[in-house]
């Protein structure tokens, strides 16, 4: 498995490219508020992006989990601020 994390505001990204049996890597990602309000919390999990969707390599996979990770606190700051 290859992980990367990162940071975004009050926000962490965890994003994982696992190996697939078949071959390829699978995308995996959560997010968690690690600031704020109240404790730290999970506010999203996918641990088969694109329903198991393959790419070919890890860094393609991470880069995939991070944007939909970006894209998940883009969406809740959206929906905070509406």
């Amino acid at each position: 498995m290859h992980f990367q994390e990162q940071t975004v505001g009050d926000f962490k990204i965890y994003a994982g490219a696992i190996e697939a049996a078949h071959g390829g890597y699978v995308a995996a990602v959560v997010v968690k508020q690690v600031h704020g309000s109240g404790a730290p919390c999970e506010v999203f999990r996918d641990e088969a992006m694109c329903d198991g969707r393959c790419w070919t390599d890890p860094e393609s996979a991470l880069h995939y989990a991070l944007t939909a990770g970006r894209s998940v606190i883009r969406d809740r700051a959206r929906l905070e601020n509406a």
